[in-house]
């Protein structure tokens, strides 16, 4: 019941039309391992600068994330500026890459016990060293980005061929694969290793695409939104949390998986930063979980 993240860890400074943060706690391994600490443990694959808070270690130990993988060198963590013009796409304003421009993930020894992988959104050179050091997962998944699709359509190909979920969005979907119609895209990706192909939709939720399966799930309504950063993140990392629990990817599994990694999508979006994240009570989070079941 634990899961594996593979990610960046950031310092954001993030303007949207509710305002702005600075050197806020960030990046996609931070963001997927907060969320999935409410469903198990979960184990972090990252690093940071000698100038990362050490505040932001304590919230991590507070939520039960295993660091042994964390690597602090000599330098400055990597940091990212951007603002939201409107909800759906952030302008990148500044990237430093800093201590994550030679990162070269490994995975302890410790870390080769658990159920589950996460190859959050990072380059997929980076996604294919890990994938060589695995000895094996129950379920192994990778998130991407239009960056990496441009960038390295082949080296990611290679990294989506071994995994047995893939999350992507719909923008995406269609720039990988040339095919406009998402669920054509899907079946093509299902024809590889691949088991699930899930779809972000952004404000109108995801779908989830199996051989024998479409699943719909609407995103959880929210009367503000604050800041959508993280929220795909947030969104995977519980998604494979609850998933690193289960036996098998049959449907009602992953309809279930979906819906709590709905509901950690909308905490995430919900406040700046990772503060729509932290210490949550569960009990509210599985209503909210079962009030969408109701829906779908």
């Amino acid at each position: 019941m634990s899961l594996v993240v593979v990610g960046s860890i950031a310092l954001d400074s993030i303007e949207t039309p509710k305002g702005k943060i600075e050197n806020s706690l960030g990046g996609s391994a931070i963001y997927a391992s907060l969320a999935a600490s409410y469903f198990g443990p979960a184990y972090v694959v990252g690093v940071v600068g000698e100038d990362f808070p050490e505040e932001a270690i304590r919230l991590l130990k507070e939520h039960n994330i295993n660091l042994e993988g964390l690597e602090t060198k000599m330098g400055k963590t990597f940091r990212w500026k951007g603002v939201y013009n409107n909800w759906n796409q952030a302008e990148t304003l500044k990237t430093e890459l800093n201590v994550f421009a030679d990162f070269s993930p490994s995975l302890p020894d410790s870390y080769r016990k658990c159920n589950s992988l996460l190859l959050a959104n990072i380059h997929p050179e980076l996604q294919g060293k890990v994938l060589k050091q695995m000895k094996s997962y129950r379920w192994v998944a990778c998130d991407t980005m239009n960056y990496w699709i441009n960038l390295c359509p082949e080296e990611l190909t290679k990294v989506i061929h071994k995994v047995d979920i893939l999350f992507i969005n719909e923008d995406e979907i269609r720039q990988y694969t040339g095919i406009d119609n998402i669920f054509k895209a899907a079946r093509m990706i299902l024809k590889s290793k691949v088991q699930v192909v899930v779809v972000k939709r952004g404000e109108y939720g995801s779908v989830a695409i199996l051989p024998d399966d479409l699943f719909f799930s609407p995103a959880y309504p929210l009367e503000e939104i604050f800041d959508p950063t993280g929220a795909g993140d947030s969104f995977a990392g519980a998604f494979m949390s609850y998933l690193a629990s289960q036996s098998s990817l049959d449907k009602n599994t992953i309809h279930s998986a979906i819906r709590y990694g709905t509901v950690l999508a909308a905490k995430c979006v919900s406040d700046f930063g990772v503060r729509g994240l932290i210490h949550q009570d569960f009990s509210d989070l599985q209503k909210m979980v079962d009030q969408l079941e109701s829906w779908t």
